[in-house]
C-alpha cells in the first residue's frame, strides 16, 4: 500500500511542477545574489518548506532571513522576497508581498494560483500546477501536493545555485549549523 501510495505522490509532485514552473523557476536563481539580502516567508507547512529553502542559502553563505523570526532584519529596497502560498490568498502573505513591493524590494510568489490577491501583488510568479489535484486528494490532503512540489522544485534550484556561488558540498559543510 505504501509503495503504491509514493508512486502516487510522485506522479502528483510530477503534474504539480511544469514545465512553465520549470522555466520560471530560471528567475529565482537569477534574482537571488551575493550582494542583496534575501528574505523568504511562508505559513505553515509552506513556511516550513521555505525555512528548509533557507538552510541551504545560508550554508552557501548568502545572506538570507526568514520573515517572522525575531533576528530578521528588515527588508530594504532592492532585496528579494520569496512568499509562497498555496492559494495566493493568505493574509499575511499578500501584505508582505504588498509591503515589501512598497518599499521598493522584489518579489517573487510561489503560488498554485496565478491570479490570486499574492500574484497580483508579486513582481513575478513561480506557478505550481494543481490542476490535476482532485486526482490525489485521498493520498494528499490539504496542500500536501503543493508543499511536496514546492520543497522538491527548491532542492532541484540547490544544484544550479551552487554553480553560481562556486560551492561544494564541503564548503556548505563548513557552515552546517551545529543542532543539539
Amino acid at each position: 500500500m505504501g509503495e503504491m501510495n509514493v508512486d502516487s505522490l510522485l506522479k502528483g509532485i510530477r503534474s504539480a511542477i511544469s514545465k512553465e514552473t520549470l522555466e520560471a523557476s530560471k528567475r529565482i536563481v537569477e534574482e537571488i545574489r551575493e550582494d542583496r539580502k534575501t528574505f523568504i516567508y511562508g505559513v505553515g507547512r509552506s513556511g516550513l518548506v521555505g525555512k528548509s529553502f533557507a538552510i541551504r542559502l545560508v550554508q552557501m553563505g548568502l545572506p538570507v532571513f526568514f520573515i517572522g523570526e525575531t533576528i530578521t532584519p528588515i527588508t530594504e529596497q532592492g532585496d528579494l522576497t520569496i512568499v509562497i502560498s498555496n492559494t495566493g490568498e493568505t493574509m499575511s502573505a499578500v501584505q508582505t508581498a504588498n509591503i515589501v513591493r512598497r518599499i521598493g524590494g522584489y518579489v517573487i510568489a510561489v503560488t498554485a494560483r496565478e491570479h490570486s490577491k499574492l500574484a497580483h501583488a508579486a513582481n513575478f510568479v513561480v506557478p505550481i500546477d494543481l490542476s490535476n489535484i482532485s486526482e490525489y486528494r485521498p493520498i494528499a490532503p490539504l496542500g500536501t501536493i503543493f508543499e511536496d512540489a514546492v520543497l522538491l522544485l527548491f532542492d532541484a534550484l540547490v544544484p544550479e545555485l551552487m554553480a553560481k556561488f562556486g560551492q561544494n558540498e564541503a564548503s556548505m559543510r563548513a557552515r552546517h549549523a551545529i543542532w543539539v
